[in-house]
């Protein structure tokens, strides 16, 4: 018998699919900012030698690059309450998010720091310029500018992988998925549906993030 397609049936849910679609957003461009954050930190410790910082983030970046995300998603939502740590599904998936990021553009944002010619921080050094004013106007802005592809990349990567935080309830857009191929039984259609979301949401992030840095950082390096 031929398969009778039924994409009405997950359009009836459409207030479901954008409110999953704006929740994954959230949860993207908060985990962003935070984890670019944490990266920053990691690679200026790494790059410069700050100790005891360097091996704290050393151990860190190999701990969570050699471990699957959903496994750090769980340990951080079912783990952290076992020692008395209350935290619910959301807090859960934006610090699993975070730290997952944050290892990974340390190392990225680090690679772009070590590029960083010793003729350009010799230079200011020799204006009197500190090391905090060196590293935020110096080193900072072109390390970032030389791998933000690689960091737009991985924002993608993380925004993909924020689809197993539906395993703890987290309502972003695969669990939106569920919710409605539960109640219309349409498996196809529905992850059909949700693939297509995906697909745009990675091409759209990674375009906006590509515009935002040509803006933004490459402004700062003029």
């Amino acid at each position: 018998m031929a398969y009778a397609f039924d994409f009405a049936s997950v359009l009836e849910y459409r207030e479901v699919l954008v409110d999953g679609t704006l929740k994954t957003l959230a949860l993207t461009a908060i985990g962003t900012v935070l984890g670019l954050a944490v990266g920053i930190l990691g690679a200026v410790s790494r790059a410069w030698k700050l100790a005891p910082f360097d091996r704290l983030f050393a151990v860190y970046v190999e701990a969570i690059r050699n471990t699957p995300f959903l496994v750090q998603l769980f340990f951080i939502f079912f783990g952290l309450p076992s020692l008395g740590v209350q935290i619910n599904e959301w807090q859960a998936a934006i610090l699993a998010v975070v730290v997952n990021l944050g290892a990974y553009t340390t190392e990225i944002i680090r690679a772009g720091i070590e590029a960083t010619p010793k003729g350009q921080i010799e230079a200011a050094q020799s204006l009197a310029m500190g090391r905090a004013q060196i590293f935020r106007h110096v080193v900072l802005p072109p390390a970032l500018l030389k791998v933000w592809p690689a960091i737009c990349s991985q924002v993608v990567i993380v925004m993909l992988g924020t689809s197993v935080c539906s395993q703890i309830a987290a309502e972003e857009l695969t669990f939106a998925a569920n919710f409605i191929q539960s109640r219309n039984f349409r498996a196809f259609e529905t992850y059909f549906v949700v693939t297509a979301i995906y697909f745009l949401l990675a091409i759209a992030v990674r375009q906006v993030l590509i515009q935002a840095g040509q803006r933004l950082i490459a402004r700062r390096t003029k």
